[in-house]
């Protein structure tokens, strides 16, 4: 019989610092580097929690959502919303609050579900350019970073002749060109490194986006002023392609995918 995932999200609001009580000031500055701090910074987070199971005849549900519901108030909002992560919650009095150490917190602390459910993914939303991801399938974490840079392009194959152009690419073979403002995700793994509860540093994850493809594409004409894209089409496609193997051997941890939004309503991923 087939199974059916549910997916439900809670809120909640916390406080935390990247500083362990156990280092000295120095070697905290050292495992956190520019994020090291005394002082408690505070996120909203969103957190995304999937299960999935078989649909039950007598009521027609994979799981009672308000029975999810009253797990994840009692696990989650009532633990965190409102704390200090470091200085409320037991689990983190000597360990970092990374959205890793976070997700792997949430996943052995959720994975007694109510009913025949089974825990299968979270998401956990740190700022709306940053959150991590863990999936039960390779029991893998993975930290995705948004960036944004705005370009213009004619989407057109000499080749095919102007009315087949036209046919095939609509307004989009205007011949002055059109642009977008790009959403690019980077999606990273890597191993998880101690103490300070981190695959890869966000900062220089920054500085090869940046360089590679924000700094690069950013206000340009990427058929007139890009190399990478001299012969080709410059469709979603094959800038996704071209942005993941830009990126592939230059970034810290292992690049799982890249999503480049195009618009509002288009989105083109490219995985290994």
């Amino acid at each position: 019989m087939p199974q059916v995932t549910l997916s439900r999200k809670v809120s909640f609001s916390s406080g935390h610092r990247y500083w362990l009580p156990l280092l000295n000031e120095a070697a905290n500055r050292e495992v956190f580097g520019e994020w090291a701090s005394k002082y408690n910074h505070g996120h909203n987070y969103v957190l995304w929690v999937s299960a999935k199971g078989q649909v039950n005849e007598s009521d027609g549900m994979v799981v009672n959502i308000k029975w999810i519901d009253d797990i994840l108030k009692e696990r989650v909002v009532a633990r965190f919303d409102q704390k200090s992560i470091n200085d409320e919650i037991p689990e983190f009095a000597h360990q970092s609050p990374s959205l890793e150490n976070l997700l792997r917190h949430f996943r052995d602390t959720l994975r007694d579900l109510p009913g025949e459910v089974e825990l299968t993914a979270l998401k956990l939303e740190e700022t709306p350019l940053l959150y991590g991801e863990w999936k039960l399938e390779n029991d893998m974490i993975t930290i995705t970073r948004s960036y944004e840079f705005a370009a213009s392009h004619r989407l057109d194959v000499p080749e095919l002749g102007h009315e087949e152009n036209v046919r095939l690419f609509g307004k989009c073979n205007n011949p002055n060109g059109h642009g977008h403002n790009y959403v690019l995700e980077v999606t990273v793994s890597g191993e998880i490194a101690e103490p300070s509860g981190m695959m890869v540093d966000l900062g220089k994850l920054d500085e090869v986006v940046n360089r590679e493809v924000v700094d690069r594409y950013d206000h340009k004409n990427l058929d007139m002023d890009i190399p990478d894209f001299s012969g080709k089409n410059t469709t979603s496609e094959v800038v996704g392609l071209t942005i993941f193997d830009r990126l592939k051997e230059a970034v810290p941890g292992q690049l799982e995918r890249i999503r480049l939004y195009e618009t509002a309503r288009n989105m083109f991923e490219v995985s290994r």
